[in-house]
């Protein structure tokens, strides 16, 4: 039978408690949201959603091809401008979605003959980038500078080496300032992702290169998602501009695939400068869940302490993170149920995100629940 490996493969992931499965939300949820990316609270915001409907009445409900055919709009070219400035980088490319812009970085930086040195607990779209680029990829010890500089000392030809900003499962952040010094020493290339830096770290969230002092530096590349904080669609590369220059000419999750859509650009742009104008919505976000960590601790739970808006909560196994996750959502809370193999460490656990516009009653019944709910 046609993929009858399937089935087999379906009875596996039964047996270890690993089954997923889509469960639509309505426009209107009852949850208390602790689950999503929306890490400042700007997808549902008047103004972002207006941004995006005022992109689609104008330039329609999508980009109708490639960028480089006739999916480029006037709208394209001002988020770029506008990303560029508010992280501090000479130039932008945005790209359909913050998987793609990972591809694009890592494939169009790593020709035959060079090295790719990765951290350990990377992203998936950072290693799925790693494993289509063209050259030799090397697996180091997480957020080690040592064993990243150990790497490059093996090799004597073009190198880059690639690394989340926020790591996304347990949110600590990676020692970005070491992290380039290592690859300067050996004259190779930093790839970072900021997904989950963007919009939380730096002053008025302006990213975690920018933070470390490393915005704009000739030998420094960054990725960004506009679906987390900025509560849209799509993703973009942003360095200097020669960089950017050979990505429209090389990068083929660019070249190929169909612009992003404009309403996404357009609520993208209006969510800048709603962050613009309420930087303090970053530090919020930092905030909450650095009180989110505090009392679940105090609550006799084992939580990961945050870098950003990222908060972890282990659990024992996969059937207990489920079975957590589905009591919580019982009770009218809404969280994140992280297992392998989307764990690097394959522990599993509860993954919460503390957003700017929860309040203090918001974060204490979330606390409650999650005491209250724990197999």
């Amino acid at each position: 039978m046609a993929f009858g490996w399937i089935d087999e493969q379906a009875r596996a992931r039964r047996r270890a408690g690993l089954v997923r499965v889509l469960r639509p939300r309505p426009a209107q949820s009852p949850l208390l949201d602790l689950a999503s990316n929306d890490y400042l609270g700007l997808a549902r915001h008047p103004e972002v959603a207006e941004g995006a409907a005022r992109a689609a009445r104008t330039w329609g409900g999508g980009a109708t091809g490639s960028r480089l055919v006739t999916g480029t709009t006037e709208l394209h070219t001002a988020l770029e401008r506008e990303l560029a400035d508010f992280c501090g980088f000479e130039a932008a490319l945005v790209l359909s979605s913050g998987y793609a812009a990972n591809l694009a970085a890592v494939t169009s930086l790593a020709p035959y003959g060079s090295l790719v040195v990765s951290d350990a607990q990377n992203h998936a779209s950072l290693i799925d980038g790693c494993r289509l680029a063209r050259g030799t990829t090397q697996v180091v010890a997480h957020a080690e500078p040592d064993a990243v500089r150990k790497a490059l000392a093996t090799h004597d030809g073009p190198a880059i080496a690639v690394s989340d900003t926020v790591f996304s499962v347990d949110g600590d952040a990676a020692p970005l300032t070491a992290l380039a010094e290592a690859c300067r020493e050996r004259r190779a290339g930093l790839v970072v992702d900021d997904a989950h830096g963007l919009g939380v770290l730096g002053p008025g969230g302006r990213g975690a290169p920018h933070a470390a002092g490393l915005a704009g530096r000739d030998d420094v590349v960054a990725t960004v998602t506009l679906s987390k904080s900025l509560g849209a669609q799509g993703g973009a590369v942003l360095g200097p501009a020669r960089v950017i220059d050979h990505l429209v000419n090389t990068a083929r999750t660019f070249v190929f695939d169909t612009g992003l859509a404009p309403a996404a650009a357009g609520a993208a742009l209006a969510a800048l400068t709603l962050l613009r104008r309420e930087p303090e919505r970053a530090a919020r976000a930092r905030a909450v869940a650095a009180d989110l960590h505090t009392r679940l601790t105090a609550a006799g739970l084992w939580a990961v302490r945050p870098d950003a808006a990222v908060v972890s909560v282990r659990a024992d196994s996969p059937e207990e993170a489920v079975r957590w996750a589905a009591a919580c959502r019982t009770a009218g809370l809404s969280v994140g149920c992280f297992r392998p193999p989307s764990v690097p460490d394959g522990v599993s656990r509860l993954r919460l995100t503390g957003r700017a516009d929860l309040s203090g009653s918001d974060i204490e019944r979330a606390v409650r629940v999650i005491g209250e709910t724990r197999p």
